[in-house]
């Protein structure tokens, strides 16, 4: 009973562990410190394939430019995140310094991602100054990453562009199909599940999913 207790007492400072290491940049707001995948804690970046328009009513792929930004930032650089909890898709949720500044606080502050609200208000002065200078993403007109996700693809209609990853959640957990798979043409997607397209299996696998087995 005692050892049954201590790894009851150790389990979830193992399971939020904090982690140090250089960064791999996975999204604006996904990074990956060794083997674990992180979710900068309190913000909330463009998804990569998210557009914006500018003030001239042009459309630009601002998610694609912040990832970008990010990369030339801080890929590479030795990252001390802090895990505060773990995501529906079983990432960390973590805030990183990097030479002793809070990454979050930096892309929002540079325009690169928004204050995540729903979670902290944390950065919620520096998306005002950013919003107020208009750098990066308020040069012209964002809609909210959150809006963005609610209104992909509908269920059984077509992926979005190229990202034909089918990203299923099932009894099985989160699996991902790629074309040719047996499952692939009977799994239908279905976003109000929590289900997603994919471009990448790279990306399906930084968010959480693995790959199916046939």
């Amino acid at each position: 009973m005692r050892n049954l207790i201590l790894c009851l007492l150790v389990m979830p400072n193992i399971l939020w562990a904090d982690v140090s290491g250089p960064i791999l940049v996975v999204d604006g707001d996904t990074v990956k410190i060794g083997d674990v995948t992180v979710r900068l804690f309190g913000i909330d970046a463009p998804e990569a394939d998210q557009t914006c328009q500018s003030d001239d009513g042009a459309s630009w792929s601002c998610g694609a430019w912040v990832t970008q930004q990010v990369q030339a930032r801080f890929a590479g650089q030795l990252a001390d995140c802090a895990v505060l909890d773990r995501d529906r898709y079983d990432r960390a949720v973590a805030r990183c310094i990097v030479d002793g500044a809070d990454v979050g606080r930096v892309l929002v502050a540079e325009g690169l991602a928004t204050a995540y609200r729903a979670y902290s208000w944390d950065y919620d002065l520096e998306e005002k100054s950013a919003q107020l200078a208009r750098l990066g993403i308020w040069a012209g007109t964002l809609q909210s990453p959150a809006a963005f996700r609610a209104d992909q693809v509908p269920p059984g209609s077509a992926p979005p562009g190229n990202c034909q990853i089918k990203g299923n959640i099932s009894s099985n957990g989160r699996i991902y199909h790629v074309p040719g798979q047996e499952n692939y043409a009977d799994t239908v997607i279905d976003p109000g599940d929590g289900e997603r397209w994919f471009c990448s299996t790279a990306a399906a696998e930084a968010a959480g999913w693995r790959a199916a087995r046939r």
